[in-house]
């Protein structure tokens, strides 16, 4: 927390805000308030921070009133969903259509931070990480900037019924988000970033795997546009862009487990696994 302009800047929104009523943007507001205060704002060393070393620990970056979600954005992921699909053919047409998939995916109150517990559903025999670039929206549903996501998921309960889809998505600590946001001035509004997932499991290395925001089959505007139909999504919403990273068939998280998604220019989210 910072103070600007008399009245305290306690979030990313307040940031934002307090930037769009400056007349500037993020970058160069955040760079004058340095300028002018840099001597009277604490500084804290990052690899300490997201150590959790000291005492100090990373928080969410952003606590969203919602998180919404987007399928089938590569092509790795719709091989692998109609693999585990009883109904053949679904996600090609999904893949294929103008339409994007877009599902509700969490609360503010089932989001987590850096270094905080996920959660892996009880009733699921195979629960896996979705790393994902996340995109948030602003006062005017813009894209105010970018962090990364994992959309824990439970595949087989999807794989069963596509209907199933929510319970697939949506349960208690569903979604990580962190370890720090990407402002658009930086990224810019088609961001392309190398994405990497790793889980540890006993401090082995049981899966990895990469991709790159290239692959995506759609554009950021594009499902930001769909998302925002006829559909008054609050500001400081994130929505996760979906994954090009898929584990092989026969891998599932298990409770212990610790889950690294590393984005290029955002950093480091690492979580580890409680299964509920």
């Amino acid at each position: 927390m910072t103070e600007s302009c008399e009245d305290p800047i306690q979030s990313f929104l307040d940031l934002a805000s307090k930037a769009s009523e400056a007349g500037k943007s993020i970058d160069g507001f955040l760079k004058d308030l340095i300028e002018q205060r840099g001597e009277e704002l604490p500084i804290y060393p990052y690899r300490k921070i997201e150590r959790c070393e000291d005492n100090f620990r990373l928080l969410i970056p952003i606590v969203p009133p919602e998180v919404w979600g987007c399928g089938v954005t590569y092509k790795r992921s719709k091989d692998a969903r109609e693999r585990e699909t009883s109904v053949k053919g679904l996600y090609d047409l999904v893949y294929e259509a103008v339409r994007p998939e877009i599902f509700f995916k969490a609360t503010a109150h089932r989001c987590v931070g850096p270094g905080e517990e996920i959660g892996i559903r009880g009733d699921s025999k195979r629960s896996i990480p979705e790393a994902e670039l996340a995109f948030i929206l602003g006062f005017n549903q813009e894209i105010l900037g970018f962090t990364a996501g994992n959309d824990i998921s439970s595949s087989d309960i999807e794989g069963e019924n596509p209907l199933y889809l929510p319970q697939a998505k949506i349960f208690n600590r569903c979604c990580a988000l962190g370890p720090s946001i990407l402002t658009v001035e930086e990224a810019g509004k088609e961001p392309r970033l190398h994405i990497e997932c790793r889980v540890f499991r006993s401090g082995n290395i049981v899966f990895e795997g990469s991709t790159s925001t290239s692959e995506m089959r759609r554009s950021i505007e594009e499902l930001r546009s769909y998302l925002c139909r006829y559909n008054p999504v609050p500001p400081g919403s994130v929505c996760l862009t979906g994954t090009g990273i898929i584990p092989p068939d026969d891998f599932c998280l298990r409770d212990g487990d610790i889950v690294e998604i590393t984005i290029e220019k955002i950093g480091t989210l690492r979580n580890p696994v409680k299964r509920l």
